[in-house]
Protein backbone atom coordinates (compact mmCIF):
# COMPACT_ATOMS: atom_id res chain seq x y z
CA UNK A 1 0.00 0.00 0.00
CA UNK A 2 1.14 3.45 -0.79
CA UNK A 3 1.45 6.27 2.13
CA UNK A 4 -1.06 8.72 1.34
CA UNK A 5 0.38 11.91 -0.43
CA UNK A 6 -1.41 13.99 1.50
CA UNK A 7 0.37 13.37 4.85
CA UNK A 8 1.96 16.78 4.54
CA UNK A 9 4.61 18.85 7.35
CA UNK A 10 2.26 20.61 9.36
CA UNK A 11 3.83 23.04 11.88
CA UNK A 12 7.25 22.42 10.45
CA UNK A 13 9.82 24.15 12.23
CA UNK A 14 13.45 24.03 10.88
CA UNK A 15 15.82 23.06 13.90
CA UNK A 16 19.31 24.84 12.28
CA UNK A 17 20.30 27.38 14.39
CA UNK A 18 19.35 25.50 17.42
CA UNK A 19 22.41 23.19 17.26
CA UNK A 20 24.27 24.51 20.49
CA UNK A 21 21.48 25.43 22.94
CA UNK A 22 20.92 23.38 26.09
CA UNK A 23 17.46 21.80 24.91
CA UNK A 24 18.92 19.95 22.03
CA UNK A 25 21.19 18.05 24.53
CA UNK A 26 18.07 16.43 25.96
CA UNK A 27 14.87 14.91 24.46
CA UNK A 28 12.36 17.99 24.36
CA UNK A 29 8.17 17.19 23.93
CA UNK A 30 5.97 18.54 21.69
CA UNK A 31 3.74 15.62 22.41
CA UNK A 32 -0.13 15.65 23.37
CA UNK A 33 1.30 12.43 25.96
CA UNK A 34 2.84 13.55 28.27
CA UNK A 35 4.73 9.97 28.56
CA UNK A 36 5.89 9.52 24.89
CA UNK A 37 9.78 9.64 24.99
CA UNK A 38 12.58 8.21 23.54
CA UNK A 39 15.84 7.31 24.11
CA UNK A 40 19.62 6.24 22.67
CA UNK A 41 20.50 2.72 23.01
CA UNK A 42 23.56 2.57 23.88
CA UNK A 43 23.44 6.00 24.84
CA UNK A 44 26.89 6.60 23.56
CA UNK A 45 27.85 5.28 20.18
CA UNK A 46 31.17 5.30 17.84
CA UNK A 47 31.74 4.63 14.31
CA UNK A 48 30.89 1.25 13.32
CA UNK A 49 28.45 1.08 16.02
CA UNK A 50 24.70 0.25 16.19
CA UNK A 51 21.96 2.18 18.00
CA UNK A 52 18.82 2.07 18.56
CA UNK A 53 16.35 5.13 19.03
CA UNK A 54 13.87 3.38 21.30
CA UNK A 55 10.39 4.70 21.93
CA UNK A 56 8.28 4.59 24.72
CA UNK A 57 4.30 4.75 24.54
CA UNK A 58 3.78 5.88 21.12
CA UNK A 59 0.36 7.47 20.95
CA UNK A 60 -2.53 5.48 19.72
CA UNK A 61 -4.87 5.53 17.82
CA UNK A 62 -2.65 7.29 14.76
CA UNK A 63 -2.83 6.23 10.88
CA UNK A 64 1.25 6.61 10.60
CA UNK A 65 4.20 7.88 11.50
CA UNK A 66 7.38 9.84 10.35
CA UNK A 67 11.11 9.65 11.07
CA UNK A 68 13.15 12.44 9.69
CA UNK A 69 16.67 13.63 10.30
CA UNK A 70 17.40 17.43 10.44
CA UNK A 71 15.27 19.60 9.29
CA UNK A 72 11.50 18.94 9.06
CA UNK A 73 10.60 18.35 5.91
CA UNK A 74 9.40 15.74 3.59
CA UNK A 75 12.55 15.62 2.00
CA UNK A 76 14.26 15.24 5.56
CA UNK A 77 12.47 11.91 5.45
CA UNK A 78 13.88 8.73 6.29
CA UNK A 79 10.85 6.33 6.35
CA UNK A 80 6.80 6.63 6.95
CA UNK A 81 5.26 3.67 8.68
CA UNK A 82 1.83 2.57 8.88
CA UNK A 83 1.19 0.62 11.60
CA UNK A 84 -2.08 -1.13 10.44
CA UNK A 85 -0.46 -2.57 7.36
CA UNK A 86 3.01 -3.03 8.95
CA UNK A 87 4.36 -1.05 5.99
CA UNK A 88 7.33 0.71 5.75
CA UNK A 89 8.24 2.86 3.38
CA UNK A 90 11.53 4.39 2.54
CA UNK A 91 11.91 8.71 2.25
CA UNK A 92 14.83 10.78 0.84
CA UNK A 93 17.51 9.87 3.50
CA UNK A 94 16.96 5.96 3.65
CA UNK A 95 20.40 4.42 3.09
CA UNK A 96 19.63 0.82 3.52
CA UNK A 97 20.97 0.57 7.17
CA UNK A 98 17.38 2.19 8.99
CA UNK A 99 15.28 -0.77 10.36
CA UNK A 100 11.46 1.07 11.73
CA UNK A 101 9.67 -1.18 13.83
CA UNK A 102 6.26 -0.90 14.94
CA UNK A 103 6.27 0.70 18.28
CA UNK A 104 8.21 3.50 16.96
CA UNK A 105 11.73 2.76 17.18
CA UNK A 106 14.33 2.99 14.86
CA UNK A 107 17.38 1.20 14.43
CA UNK A 108 20.41 2.74 12.82
CA UNK A 109 23.31 -0.15 11.77
CA UNK A 110 27.06 0.52 11.20
CA UNK A 111 26.67 4.17 12.11
CA UNK A 112 29.09 7.09 10.76
CA UNK A 113 29.91 10.75 11.89
CA UNK A 114 27.49 11.71 8.90
CA UNK A 115 24.46 10.80 11.13
CA UNK A 116 25.64 12.61 13.91
CA UNK A 117 22.17 15.26 14.13
CA UNK A 118 19.00 15.59 15.65
CA UNK A 119 16.33 12.54 14.75
CA UNK A 120 12.48 13.56 14.83
CA UNK A 121 9.66 11.21 15.25
CA UNK A 122 5.95 12.59 14.26
CA UNK A 123 2.85 10.83 14.09
CA UNK A 124 -0.39 11.84 12.03
CA UNK A 125 -3.94 11.03 12.71
CA UNK A 126 -6.33 9.61 10.01
CA UNK A 127 -6.84 13.54 9.40
CA UNK A 128 -3.45 13.68 8.33
CA UNK A 129 -2.86 16.44 11.18
CA UNK A 130 0.36 16.18 13.42
CA UNK A 131 -0.90 14.24 16.24
CA UNK A 132 2.97 14.50 18.51
CA UNK A 133 6.58 15.13 17.62
CA UNK A 134 9.72 14.45 19.41
CA UNK A 135 12.79 14.96 18.95
CA UNK A 136 16.15 13.67 20.02
CA UNK A 137 20.14 14.63 19.11
CA UNK A 138 22.52 11.44 18.37
CA UNK A 139 26.32 12.22 18.52
CA UNK A 140 28.33 9.64 16.71
CA UNK A 141 32.38 9.92 17.91
CA UNK A 142 35.30 9.03 15.87
CA UNK A 143 36.56 6.98 18.98
CA UNK A 144 34.53 6.64 22.02
CA UNK A 145 36.56 6.73 24.78
CA UNK A 146 35.33 5.03 27.81
CA UNK A 147 38.42 5.83 30.46
CA UNK A 148 37.15 9.25 31.08
CA UNK A 149 36.31 10.03 34.65
CA UNK A 150 37.52 6.68 35.65
CA UNK A 151 40.99 7.56 34.69
CA UNK A 152 41.05 10.90 35.48
CA UNK A 153 37.73 12.55 37.75
CA UNK A 154 39.32 16.23 39.04
CA UNK A 155 36.78 18.78 38.36
CA UNK A 156 37.18 21.54 35.40
CA UNK A 157 38.31 24.27 36.98
CA UNK A 158 39.33 27.85 35.42
CA UNK A 159 42.40 30.35 36.29
CA UNK A 160 42.30 33.46 35.33
CA UNK A 161 45.32 34.94 33.61
CA UNK A 162 46.77 37.15 34.59
CA UNK A 163 45.11 36.39 38.47
CA UNK A 164 44.82 40.64 38.41
CA UNK A 165 44.06 42.03 35.41
CA UNK A 166 44.35 46.44 34.91
CA UNK A 167 41.77 47.98 32.84
CA UNK A 168 42.70 48.25 30.13
CA UNK A 169 44.37 44.86 29.69
CA UNK A 170 43.45 41.31 28.33
CA UNK A 171 42.42 38.47 30.49
CA UNK A 172 42.68 34.76 29.84
CA UNK A 173 40.26 32.28 31.30
CA UNK A 174 42.10 28.64 30.80
CA UNK A 175 40.63 25.22 31.31
CA UNK A 176 42.24 22.81 33.60
CA UNK A 177 41.04 19.24 33.73
CA UNK A 178 38.40 19.28 30.65
CA UNK A 179 36.45 15.91 30.88
CA UNK A 180 36.26 13.25 28.00
CA UNK A 181 33.64 13.11 25.00
CA UNK A 182 32.71 17.06 24.97
CA UNK A 183 30.19 17.90 22.83
CA UNK A 184 30.44 21.92 23.26
CA UNK A 185 30.65 25.03 25.57
CA UNK A 186 28.96 27.27 27.08
CA UNK A 187 29.79 30.35 28.59
CA UNK A 188 27.84 33.16 30.92
CA UNK A 189 28.52 36.03 32.25
CA UNK A 190 27.32 36.13 36.11
CA UNK A 191 26.73 32.06 37.63
CA UNK A 192 23.33 30.86 36.83
CA UNK A 193 22.75 29.60 32.91
CA UNK A 194 19.87 32.37 31.46
CA UNK A 195 19.69 32.96 28.05
CA UNK A 196 20.27 36.51 28.18
CA UNK A 197 23.09 35.94 30.29
CA UNK A 198 25.26 33.80 27.18
CA UNK A 199 28.99 34.90 25.81
CA UNK A 200 28.71 32.33 23.73
CA UNK A 201 28.01 28.73 22.40
CA UNK A 202 30.40 26.29 20.47
CA UNK A 203 29.56 23.36 19.17
CA UNK A 204 32.60 21.58 18.67
CA UNK A 205 31.30 18.71 15.58
CA UNK A 206 30.06 21.44 13.97
CA UNK A 207 33.26 24.22 14.85
CA UNK A 208 30.27 26.73 15.21
CA UNK A 209 30.87 29.64 17.28
CA UNK A 210 26.96 31.72 18.19
CA UNK A 211 27.75 34.63 20.24
CA UNK A 212 25.01 35.76 22.66
CA UNK A 213 23.56 38.92 23.89
CA UNK A 214 26.46 39.07 26.80
CA UNK A 215 29.00 39.29 23.77
CA UNK A 216 30.45 42.45 23.76
CA UNK A 217 32.57 42.43 20.78
CA UNK A 218 35.60 42.20 22.66
CA UNK A 219 35.92 37.80 23.60
CA UNK A 220 37.98 35.80 21.61
CA UNK A 221 36.82 32.43 22.28
CA UNK A 222 39.34 29.47 21.68
CA UNK A 223 38.25 25.82 20.77
CA UNK A 224 39.41 24.19 23.69
CA UNK A 225 36.80 26.31 25.87
CA UNK A 226 38.98 29.31 27.17
CA UNK A 227 37.78 32.92 26.77
CA UNK A 228 40.09 35.85 26.17
CA UNK A 229 38.32 39.20 27.00
CA UNK A 230 40.15 42.45 25.56
CA UNK A 231 40.28 46.26 27.02
CA UNK A 232 38.72 45.11 29.86
CA UNK A 233 36.49 47.68 32.11
CA UNK A 234 35.03 47.91 35.46
CA UNK A 235 31.50 46.47 34.31
CA UNK A 236 33.45 43.09 33.19
CA UNK A 237 34.53 42.47 36.99
CA UNK A 238 32.15 39.60 38.72
CA UNK A 239 31.83 35.71 37.79
CA UNK A 240 31.68 34.16 34.87
CA UNK A 241 30.63 30.27 34.42
CA UNK A 242 30.94 27.99 31.56
CA UNK A 243 29.05 24.69 30.99
CA UNK A 244 30.49 22.17 29.57
CA UNK A 245 28.28 19.67 27.66
CA UNK A 246 28.95 16.21 27.55
CA UNK A 247 27.83 13.31 25.73
CA UNK A 248 26.12 11.42 28.80
CA UNK A 249 23.62 14.30 28.09
CA UNK A 250 24.85 16.10 31.91
CA UNK A 251 26.93 19.06 31.72
CA UNK A 252 29.57 19.89 34.12
CA UNK A 253 29.78 23.67 35.70
CA UNK A 254 32.85 25.73 36.73
CA UNK A 255 33.38 28.98 37.62
CA UNK A 256 35.89 31.87 38.29
CA UNK A 257 35.43 35.52 39.66
CA UNK A 258 37.11 38.68 37.83
CA UNK A 259 37.73 41.90 39.41
CA UNK A 260 39.54 44.68 37.41
CA UNK A 261 41.47 47.30 39.38
CA UNK A 262 41.27 50.95 38.02
CA UNK A 263 44.09 51.76 40.59
CA UNK A 264 46.62 49.12 39.25
CA UNK A 265 49.23 50.30 36.49
CA UNK A 266 49.22 48.45 32.89
CA UNK A 267 52.30 47.17 32.99
CA UNK A 268 53.38 47.34 36.89
CA UNK A 269 54.42 43.90 38.23
CA UNK A 270 51.33 43.01 40.49
CA UNK A 271 53.31 40.19 42.45
CA UNK A 272 54.09 43.33 44.98
CA UNK A 273 54.35 43.16 48.90
CA UNK A 274 51.22 44.31 49.39
CA UNK A 275 49.50 41.48 47.35
CA UNK A 276 46.54 39.44 49.29
CA UNK A 277 48.02 35.77 49.42
CA UNK A 278 46.79 32.78 50.62
CA UNK A 279 49.49 30.32 51.89
CA UNK A 280 48.01 26.91 53.24
CA UNK A 281 50.04 25.56 56.25
CA UNK A 282 50.61 23.14 55.70
CA UNK A 283 51.09 23.42 52.05
CA UNK A 284 50.55 19.48 51.29
CA UNK A 285 47.99 18.22 54.27
CA UNK A 286 47.55 14.37 54.17
CA UNK A 287 43.49 13.00 54.98
CA UNK A 288 42.62 13.65 58.79
CA UNK A 289 45.25 16.32 59.44
CA UNK A 290 43.98 20.17 59.85
CA UNK A 291 45.06 22.88 57.26
CA UNK A 292 45.21 26.89 58.02
CA UNK A 293 44.34 28.88 55.21
CA UNK A 294 46.31 31.49 56.33
CA UNK A 295 45.87 35.38 54.84
CA UNK A 296 48.42 37.80 54.23
CA UNK A 297 48.25 41.36 53.23
CA UNK A 298 44.91 41.58 54.57
CA UNK A 299 43.57 45.33 53.86
CA UNK A 300 43.21 47.90 56.59
CA UNK A 301 39.84 49.09 55.81
CA UNK A 302 38.28 45.98 55.77
CA UNK A 303 34.49 45.82 56.03
CA UNK A 304 34.05 42.24 55.05
CA UNK A 305 35.18 39.33 53.41
CA UNK A 306 33.55 36.07 52.07
CA UNK A 307 35.02 32.52 51.91
CA UNK A 308 33.83 30.55 49.04
CA UNK A 309 34.74 26.91 47.69
CA UNK A 310 34.76 26.59 43.85
CA UNK A 311 32.90 26.39 41.42
CA UNK A 312 30.84 28.67 43.54
CA UNK A 313 29.92 27.07 47.59
CA UNK A 314 29.49 29.86 49.41
CA UNK A 315 31.31 28.94 52.91
CA UNK A 316 30.82 32.01 55.13
CA UNK A 317 30.54 35.98 55.10
CA UNK A 318 32.48 38.07 58.29
CA UNK A 319 31.18 41.46 59.08
CA UNK A 320 33.79 43.39 60.59
CA UNK A 321 31.53 46.27 61.55
CA UNK A 322 29.35 43.92 63.69
CA UNK A 323 32.31 41.42 64.17
CA UNK A 324 29.39 38.79 63.09
CA UNK A 325 29.90 35.60 60.76
CA UNK A 326 27.22 34.38 58.14
CA UNK A 327 27.66 30.17 57.62
CA UNK A 328 26.29 28.83 55.28
CA UNK A 329 24.04 25.55 55.66
CA UNK A 330 25.87 23.50 52.68
CA UNK A 331 29.18 23.60 55.04
CA UNK A 332 29.52 21.95 58.67
CA UNK A 333 30.59 24.89 60.54
CA UNK A 334 31.78 22.38 62.81
CA UNK A 335 35.11 21.42 60.87
CA UNK A 336 35.70 25.60 60.03
CA UNK A 337 37.52 28.06 62.68
CA UNK A 338 37.64 31.69 60.65
CA UNK A 339 39.51 34.28 62.60
CA UNK A 340 39.47 37.71 61.89
CA UNK A 341 42.86 38.42 60.08
CA UNK A 342 40.87 36.52 57.35
CA UNK A 343 42.24 33.18 57.96
CA UNK A 344 40.18 29.98 57.76
CA UNK A 345 41.06 26.65 59.60
CA UNK A 346 39.61 23.11 58.10
CA UNK A 347 40.00 20.44 60.33
CA UNK A 348 39.75 16.46 59.46
CA UNK A 349 40.75 17.50 55.68
CA UNK A 350 39.25 14.71 53.20
CA UNK A 351 40.33 13.92 49.12
CA UNK A 352 37.46 15.96 48.83
CA UNK A 353 38.29 18.92 50.27
CA UNK A 354 41.00 19.31 47.40
CA UNK A 355 40.31 22.25 45.28
CA UNK A 356 40.10 25.84 44.89
CA UNK A 357 39.04 28.39 47.77
CA UNK A 358 37.91 31.85 47.26
CA UNK A 359 38.49 35.14 49.21
CA UNK A 360 36.34 38.58 48.35
CA UNK A 361 37.38 41.20 50.59
CA UNK A 362 35.90 44.06 51.02
CA UNK A 363 36.81 47.57 51.71
CA UNK A 364 35.21 50.60 53.07
CA UNK A 365 34.28 52.08 49.64
CA UNK A 366 32.64 48.55 48.57
CA UNK A 367 35.71 48.10 46.38
CA UNK A 368 36.10 44.07 46.48
CA UNK A 369 39.52 42.12 46.09
CA UNK A 370 39.66 38.61 44.75
CA UNK A 371 42.35 35.99 45.75
CA UNK A 372 42.57 32.64 45.78
CA UNK A 373 44.62 29.03 46.71
CA UNK A 374 44.39 25.90 45.00
CA UNK A 375 44.42 23.28 48.17
CA UNK A 376 46.14 19.79 47.55
CA UNK A 377 45.56 16.86 50.06
CA UNK A 378 48.26 14.30 49.85
CA UNK A 379 47.20 11.05 48.72
CA UNK A 380 49.73 8.35 47.13
CA UNK A 381 48.28 6.69 44.12
CA UNK A 382 47.79 3.15 43.49
CA UNK A 383 48.78 1.15 41.14
CA UNK A 384 46.89 1.15 37.66
CA UNK A 385 46.30 -1.43 34.96
CA UNK A 386 46.04 -1.75 31.01
CA UNK A 387 43.29 -3.19 29.68
CA UNK A 388 42.08 -3.31 25.70
CA UNK A 389 38.54 -1.92 25.43
CA UNK A 390 38.32 -2.28 21.66
CA UNK A 391 39.79 -4.33 18.51
CA UNK A 392 38.90 -3.90 15.34
CA UNK A 393 40.01 -6.36 12.05
CA UNK A 394 38.24 -5.46 8.60
CA UNK A 395 41.05 -4.93 6.20
CA UNK A 396 42.31 -2.49 8.50
CA UNK A 397 43.30 -3.49 12.51
CA UNK A 398 42.90 -1.17 15.31
CA UNK A 399 43.96 -1.25 18.77
CA UNK A 400 42.31 0.87 21.80
CA UNK A 401 44.19 0.62 25.03
CA UNK A 402 42.42 1.94 28.73
CA UNK A 403 44.91 3.05 31.54
CA UNK A 404 42.61 2.00 34.17
CA UNK A 405 43.19 3.78 38.10
CA UNK A 406 41.04 4.56 40.52
CA UNK A 407 42.27 7.90 41.96
CA UNK A 408 41.39 11.30 40.55
CA UNK A 409 43.89 14.64 39.76
CA UNK A 410 46.47 12.66 38.36
CA UNK A 411 48.85 12.71 34.82
CA UNK A 412 48.99 9.92 32.68
CA UNK A 413 52.30 8.40 30.94
CA UNK A 414 52.15 5.46 28.12
CA UNK A 415 55.47 3.52 27.88
CA UNK A 416 56.03 1.27 25.35
CA UNK A 417 58.43 -1.49 25.65
CA UNK A 418 60.13 0.35 28.48
CA UNK A 419 60.77 3.64 26.51
CA UNK A 420 58.41 6.43 26.12
CA UNK A 421 55.72 5.92 23.80
CA UNK A 422 55.93 8.01 20.45
CA UNK A 423 52.80 9.49 19.14
CA UNK A 424 52.07 9.35 15.12
CA UNK A 425 49.50 9.75 13.08
CA UNK A 426 48.74 6.45 13.96
CA UNK A 427 49.37 6.41 17.76
CA UNK A 428 47.10 8.77 19.72
CA UNK A 429 45.67 9.58 23.11
CA UNK A 430 42.31 10.50 24.45
CA UNK A 431 42.16 14.34 25.57
CA UNK A 432 43.35 13.58 28.90
CA UNK A 433 45.66 10.39 28.25
CA UNK A 434 43.81 7.86 29.75
CA UNK A 435 43.10 5.73 25.76
CA UNK A 436 45.67 4.93 23.68
CA UNK A 437 44.39 4.11 20.08
CA UNK A 438 46.50 2.73 17.18
CA UNK A 439 44.79 2.69 13.89
CA UNK A 440 46.06 0.81 11.91
CA UNK A 441 47.97 -1.77 14.15
CA UNK A 442 51.24 -2.75 12.47
CA UNK A 443 54.24 -5.59 13.17
CA UNK A 444 56.07 -2.70 14.76
CA UNK A 445 53.71 -1.33 17.45
CA UNK A 446 53.65 -5.59 18.96
CA UNK A 447 55.27 -5.61 22.16
CA UNK A 448 54.51 -4.47 26.10
CA UNK A 449 52.31 -1.59 27.20
CA UNK A 450 51.88 0.11 30.35
CA UNK A 451 50.93 3.29 31.97
CA UNK A 452 51.99 5.65 34.55
CA UNK A 453 49.75 7.70 36.76
CA UNK A 454 51.06 10.33 39.28
CA UNK A 455 50.26 13.20 41.08
CA UNK A 456 52.20 15.90 42.92
CA UNK A 457 53.19 13.15 45.99
CA UNK A 458 53.70 10.06 43.88
CA UNK A 459 53.58 7.65 40.86
CA UNK A 460 52.82 4.23 39.91
CA UNK A 461 53.27 2.46 36.89
CA UNK A 462 51.41 -1.04 35.88
CA UNK A 463 52.80 -4.13 35.10
CA UNK A 464 53.92 -4.48 31.44
CA UNK A 465 50.42 -5.47 29.02
CA UNK A 466 51.72 -7.79 26.35
CA UNK A 467 49.84 -7.21 22.71
CA UNK A 468 49.22 -9.40 20.92
CA UNK A 469 48.67 -11.65 23.37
Amino acid sequence: MEVPSVIPCKGCTTWQGLLFTASIFICWHLSTTDDFTMESVPPHVANGDNVLLLVHNLPKNIIAFAWIKGEISMNHTIAIYIPNKKLSVPGHLYSGRETVYGNGSLLLQNVNEKDTGIYTLQTFNRHTDTVSQTSMYLYVHKVLWKCGHLATSARPTIESVPSRIAEGGSVLLFIHNPPENIIGFVWFKRMNANRRLVIVQYTIDKKSTVWGPAYSGRETFYSDGSLLIHDVIPRDSGWYSLQILGTDIKSEETTVKLHVHTSLPLFCNPLTSSQLTIQPVPQYPTEGEGVLLQVHNLPEDLQAFCWYKAPYLKILEYNMARNSISWEPTHGRARYIVYNNGSLMLQGVTEKDAGKYILDVINKDSITETTYVELYVKKSVSQPFVQITDTTVAGRRSVTFTCISPDTDISIRWIFNNQNLKLTERVTLSPTKCGLKIDPFKSEDAGDYQCEVSNRFSSETSLPFSWPR
